[in-house]
């Protein structure tokens, strides 16, 4: 029987602090690896870091010029992709032969993107931007397009991500079957007990594994000179965790973990998404397209094109 085991990191990352972010995340994928995991999911904005309980100095109609030094400080935690982090990940990959999902705060031009990273054995392999971030993520995040919403085959099962309260995306939810997920991995950082039950409604609709790794912060991750809402004791917690294992049936597997860092494994038998999907395929055999359709437009979506048409103007041109 085919079976794959499976691993959710709970952790904090370091806020302003990505060399250390970084050094957390390959010790964390080592572990996992050592406890025979070739997937390993890490939480959402794990390189770059999750600024919760920070304002940005933002109200209504104006912007503090602290807030704005705050955001400075923030871009430059983010990281580049491709860059040195997602090379050292790749590498420890690599070396380990397993697969990695990692989240992370991603530096693109001039605006910065939550993204969840795919990393195997040939490196960095896929990223997927998240397309709507919630509430006042708006201030700090773009929105993702089509283009970055990839189902990556690693090995045994095809792999792919939602981050956080894109799980609440029915749509998103529906063009992720249709691409054939096996495993969807959750980066989250939402840590509430109905957490739980939208996981399992995603594996129960997807007749997937969900694989879901959730931060777990405490004030002593923040640097002194900032003050969340929650309070400055240091052991504060920001952010409580909830990390989970689901079957396709629905089953927990591992978890919910609460109140403490640590490492979640499950041993998926690949032989239940069959089993499961005999009854219920929501893309497939159970989808009524003569009712519904859906249209993904994956192409990708750029504010402005410059093309070099060199002493021609393009055929479009209105006549001078």
């Amino acid at each position: 029987m085919e079976r794959m085991r499976a691993a959710v990191v709970q952790a904090g990352s370091p806020l302003f602090e990505t060399g250390e972010a970084l050094a957390r995340a390959q010790r964390l994928i080592s572990a996992a690896a050592a406890e025979g995991a070739g997937l390993v999911v890490l939480p959402e904005a794990f390189l770059g870091g999750y600024p919760k309980g920070l304002d940005f100095g933002v109200t209504v109609g104006a912007r503090s010029p602290l807030g704005r030094e705050e955001f400075r400080r923030y871009w430059d935690a983010a990281i580049d992709v491709p860059g040195p982090e997602t090379e050292a990940l790749g590498a420890l990959t690599r070396e380990l032969g397993c697969h990695a999902v990692v989240g992370g705060v991603e530096r693109s031009g001039r605006t910065l993107y939550c993204v969840a990273l795919f990393f195997g054995p040939g490196g960095l392999l896929g990223k997927h931007r998240k397309l709507m971030p919630t509430g006042s993520e708006r201030l700090i995040w773009g929105l993702g397009d089509g283009s970055s919403m990839p189902v990556i085959e690693m090995g045994r099962a095809r792999v792919g991500s939602a981050i956080c309260w894109e799980n609440y995306m029915p749509l998103f939810r529906t063009a992720m079957y249709t691409k054939n997920v096996d495993v969807w991995c959750a980066p989250t950082v939402d840590d509430r007990e109905n957490w739980q039950a939208t996981m399992r409604h995603v594996a129960l609709e997807g007749r997937c594994f969900v694989l879901s790794a959730c931060q777990y912060l405490t004030r002593a991750d923040m640097p002194a000179d900032v003050h969340p809402v929650q309070g400055d004791e240091p052991d504060t917690v920001l952010i409580g965790g909830g990390s989970v294992i689901i079957s396709p049936l629905g089953e927990v597997l591992a978890g919910p973990l609460r109140d403490r860092e640590g490492i979640l494994t499950a041993d998926l038998d690949l032989a239940e998404l069959a089993r499961a999907r005999f009854d219920l395929d929501v893309t497939g055999h159970y989808a009524r397209p003569d009712v519904f359709a859906l249209h993904v437009d994956e192409r990708a979506k750029e504010g402005a094109v410059l093309s070099d048409y060199g002493s021609q103007p393009p055929a479009s041109s209105p006549a001078q």
